[in-house]
């Protein structure tokens, strides 16, 4: 609905509402609203088309960015520019309850954790927000965002259950009061909020959906101050609380759903699947909810690989330009005006915050990648496709006309399909290939319907070309600002107007054919201004100007009047940017190097900001002022020319820096044992005792004589340690143990100090049974089994009313035959202190149970300087299994100026993950665990760590496990710092997340 003014909106509000009450228990009822109008402010309205902020009508063009997965606040203005100057103005974004309120009740939110900065950088970088708090999130996260505590919780999660909305009332109270404050009503960037998320599916849930509860959760937003409009994400285009018309009960303001059509499995990358493309997204949305703008709040823009799998190299050629080319033009053809794309940026699950599907890198093989990079070709690709739709604002009201006679309209072609786009006088035709799949190519003619009668084109002979796996947008009657581009079947990068001069520039894949109409006939007379060596064929025809031309990688320039048409090659248009020019807000059109970031104009100087990695020539081709007088690349004067059409050309240079790097299998590593609690003596006192004789665990009964699930005594992360002490009878011949610990987990047992075994991982094994033989034991003797399990996270809760994020971690059974369970007296660890962990700076999650993390000694400034030192540290490796403790102080100089990410490595010869020994090594930098590495499992070897979290000007803490889980111990084989590509940026000086120092921890055991 579009409401012109605050006055309106309030009187919806008088509307009569049907009304309900909840129950929560102990005297409390809440009010529920099942019918009504939410429009509480007139800043952010909407219609059937798309949104209006301010009056304007815009496309929100977004990508999915989470600030917990990149742990430095001071480079999330870098990723929002990089996401800027990708075409993009919105950021969708999670916020993580498992980590803002790692213990029941206690709510932190400040440090890497505050949002404040993450607002603030994004309205910097002029980007809009959709804010999606949960309180359930997926997002491959441990428990999906649940804390563990709510394992304990006996309720049906993500229903009316009192139990269950009464836990998520705090977390729900304050993360929602932090948004409020940063909504564009409040003078900052968020103008949509998300309730719940993907709430679709169910399993043995007899209200679902329930619009109790999903009232509820939008009640707990909109009694918290959220004001800007509501909309949802349905995990596919279900219709769950849709308003319709007619208005539904709980519907959200706005509807939206996601959309992954080629899945999560990587293992195929250059195989399509047929019928994988969604073709009724268009008639489900006009069934579904026709009053509000169609969106589609995740649609696939890469993918998570699991343990096992094949890295995010396959991903990125799966889901790459090609995918971009097909899958989100046919979107585009459905007329979308809301659209988030997952994962624009995915960074990295550091400190154990993923799920157990999923292993420490979250590249998702992005358009930006782990390391910040934008080198990726489906960068480019995406840059191409915004920069077009933000410069077409016909298509903000173009109509999708239904996809029933698509299969050779037009062309007369059934190996092509045309999706239709009608504004009030532009036409958009979405071309591709039928066989969506298809590697063919096909040669065609197309008959456009234009203001001047139908035209088959191209009309200056030849045919279009149709590559396999790829797709066109074609325009008709396009207004550049009163010059009428009659058709184009060259696909429009942007255009822009400067006064009375127009810039259009255009481009085309290898080796097509496309023509292009000017219907104006003061504008009917064209010359060739550049590429007179490259054939190109202009006619005047009908009082109009045709241009027909071959795709070539030499750029042609056709002026005609006061418009300059700019026709490129896919390849070489990936280099052209759109930038804004502060302060005026106008556009610039330039050719530049590896990033632009921004610009500004005043009076007669241009200044531009950006990154290379490489020298690049710099070329504006519309934008800068008509009398250049200076012109600075990140500050510094460049040399330049400017010719009679205003164009300036000029060169930035770049200079390799030179990186000296310490190697790590030449320095002096500090050594201790991180297992003493298998040597004689040692003392588990004050040790956790699993003397819970119950569980709240919904997800499986207990079948020991008390629990020994890790939750029940608030270990939630890492890894976990169980001491179990029992006086032999001599008969004892065996041990059976059921561990659970999440995909690709591990487990080793040993009997006072002897190693009974190991479980050793398997990506398919979430939970495994396991039986050793035990030595000869003596009679009357006291003997200690000690249990190290690997935590691989909590699973995820997608399914309603199924209690997957509360499968237990850590002991499920065990077993001496013979013998009464309850003859062993059991004591567990994890992280010290368990909710009431230590480390504010880094969170509830980061920290596990082996004894230098309980001890803190992976953060700067632990004292190190006594224990024995090893050169080359880990890869000096154990000769017996057990677990060991590296750390060594690592100078660094990097030079100013440059962006550089450092990567840990752990490499091997063998090329087969499963032929390699069995060890897992966990990586910190300066405290931050950024790497959790499996040696028989993979597929990560490689670690990236931002500046930020380097110091690379100082001194900083490295520290690294090593667990070997067999007899004959393990090495690291080669364990190398590594320098990504050196970026001459212009972002400036990074701050460093904040560090602390270590402070003896008196309660360590």
């Amino acid at each position: 609905m579009l409401l012109p003014n605050l006055c309106q909106a309030l009187a919806l509000l008088s509307t009569v509402a049907q009304s309900s009450a909840l129950n929560l228990g102990n005297g409390q009822h809440v009010s529920i609203i099942q019918d009504k109008q939410t429009l509480l402010q007139d800043i952010v309205n909407w219609d059937s088309h798309s949104l209006f902020v301010r009056g304007e009508r815009v496309l929100f063009y977004s990508g999915e960015f989470h600030p917990f997965r990149l742990p430095v606040p001071g480079l999330w203005l870098d990723v929002f520019q990089k996401i800027r100057s990708a075409g993009y103005n919105g950021v969708s974004f999670y916020t993580n309850w498992a980590q803002l309120e790692g213990k029941q009740g206690a709510f932190h939110a400040d440090g890497i954790f505050a949002l404040e900065p993450f607002f603030q950088a994004a309205q910097q970088a002029g980007i809009y927000l959709l804010a999606r708090p949960g309180p359930y999130i997926n997002a491959e996260v441990s428990g999906g965002g649940f804390p563990g505590w709510l394992q304990r919780n006996p309720a049906i999660s993500r229903t009316r259950d009192a139990r269950y909305l009464n836990a998520t009332t705090n977390y729900m109270n304050k993360i929602n009061q932090i948004i409020a404050k940063a909504q564009i009503t409040n003078g900052g960037p968020v103008i949509l909020v998300q309730p719940e998320n993907e709430y679709s599916q169910a399993t043995n849930t007899p209200e679902f959906p329930d619009p109790v509860y999903f009232q509820y959760v939008q009640d707990q937003f909109r009694s918290n101050g959220i004001v800007v409009p509501l909309i949802s994400n349905d995990a596919g285009p279900y219709g769950h609380f849709a308003p319709g018309p007619p208005r539904k009960q709980a519907a959200v303001d706005i509807y939206g759903h996601d959309g992954y059509p080629l899945g999560f499995n990587c293992g195929n990358p250059y195989q399509w699947p047929a019928g994988a493309l969604p073709t009724n997204y268009g008639n489900l949305h006009e069934n579904q909810s026709s009053s509000t703008p169609y969106s589609i709040i995740e649609f696939q823009g890469g993918s998570f690989d699991p343990w096992g799998g094949y890295g995010f190299g396959p991903c990125t050629a799966l889901l790459g330009p090609e995918f971009e080319r097909v899958f989100y033009k046919n979107n585009v053809g459905y007329g979308l005006t809301i659209y988030n794309q997952y994962m624009i940026y995915g960074g990295t699950n550091w400190g154990n915050l993923g799920h157990p599907l999923g292993y420490t890198s979250y590249d998702y093989g992005a358009i930006i990648t782990e390391d910040r990079s934008v080198a990726r070709e489906k960068y480019s690709q995406a840059k191409l496709l915004s920069n077009f739709l933000f410069a077409s604002s016909a298509y903000l009201t173009a109509e999708h006309q239904g996809n029933s006679d698509a299969v050779s309209a037009f062309t007369g072609n059934k190996d092509l399909f045309t999706t239709v786009l009608k504004g009030q006088s532009t036409k958009f035709f979405v071309v591709r290939q039928t066989s969506y799949e298809s590697l063919a190519t096909i040669n065609y003619n197309i008959t456009l319907p234009t203001s001047a009668g139908n035209i088959t084109v191209p009309q200056l002979g030849g045919t279009l070309s149709l590559y396999g796996r790829d797709s066109k947008i074609f325009v008709t009657d396009y207004d550049l600002d009163g010059i009428k581009l009659l058709y184009s079947t060259a696909e429009i990068f942007t255009w822009q107007s400067y006064g009375d001069k127009r810039v259009l520039v255009v481009y085309s894949g290898p080796g097509e054919n496309n023509e292009l109409a000017i219907a104006n006939a003061s504008y009917s007379k064209a010359t060739i201004v550049e590429g007179d060596n490259v054939e190109i064929n202009i006619k005047k025809l009908n009082d109009r100007t045709i241009i027909n031309f071959s795709t070539s990688s030499t750029r042609r320039v056709v002026k005609s009047g006061n418009l300059l048409v700019y026709i490129l090659d896919r390849q070489s248009a990936y280099n052209y940017w759109v930038v804004d020019a502060m302060p005026q807000k106008s556009k610039l059109i330039l050719k530049a190097g590896y990033l632009v970031r921004n610009a500004t104009v005043i009076g007669g100087s241009l200044k531009l900001i950006g990154d290379l990695n490489s020298s690049a020539p710099i070329e504006v081709i519309g934008g800068a002022p008509s009398k250049l007088q200076t012109l600075t690349w990140n500050g510094q004067d460049l040399s330049f020319t400017q010719d009679h059409n205003g164009v300036v050309k000029a060169t930035a240079a770049y200079f390799p820096p030179t990186i000296a790097l310490p190697k790590l299998s030449t320095i002096q590593w500090k050594h201790l044992d991180s297992l003493p609690e298998i040597q004689p003596g040692y003392d588990d006192r004050l040790w956790t005792p699993a003397d819970l004789a119950y569980s709240n665990n919904t997800a499986r009964n207990i079948t020991t004589p008390t629990s020994l699930y890790a939750s029940d005594y608030g270990y939630h992360a890492g890894s976990l340690l169980y001491r179990g002490h029992f006086v032999a009878r001599g008969g004892e011949k065996e041990l059976f143990v059921r561990t659970q610990g999440g995909q690709a987990f591990a487990h080793s047992v040993w009997l006072n100090s002897t190693l009974l075994g190991s479980f050793t991982g398997n990506p398919s094994f979430e939970d495994v049974n396991a039986t050793y033989s035990l030595p000869a034991l003596r009679s009357g003797s006291s003997y200690i089994i000690t249990m190290l399990i690997d935590h691989m996270g909590l699973n995820e809760n997608f399914r309603v009313g199924d209690p997957s994020a509360k499968n237990p971690r850590g002991i499920l059974d065990y077993n001496l035959p013979g013998r009464s369970k309850s003859d062993i007296t059991w004591k567990l660890t994890g992280n010290l202190g368990g909710e009431d962990y230590k480390d504010r700076i880094r969170g509830p999650l980061n920290e596990g149970s082996i004894f230098a993390e309980r001890h803190g000694y992976h953060l700067p400034g632990a004292p190190i300087s006594s224990w024995p030192s090893v050169v080359g540290g880990p890869m000096k490796g154990l000769s017996k299994a057990g677990v060991a403790f590296y750390a060594a102080d690592i100078p660094l100089d990097l030079p100013k100026g440059y962006d550089i990410t450092l990567s840990l490595s752990f490499e091997d010869s063998s090329s087969n993950f499963t032929s390699r020994p069995a060890y897992r090594s966990q990586v910190w930098v300066n405290g931050y665990q950024f790497g959790k590495y499996v040696n028989n499992i993979g597929p990560q070897v490689d670690y990236p760590v931002p500046p930020g979290i380097w110091n690379i000007r100082g001194t900083n803490r490295v520290a690294v496990s090593l667990w070997a889980l067999e007899n004959g111990g393990a090495r690291v084989a080669n364990f190398s710092l590594k320098a990504r590509p050196a970026i001459m940026t212009g972002y400036g000086e990074i701050e460093s997340s904040p560090m602390g120092s270590w402070t003896k921890r008196r309660d360590a055991y």
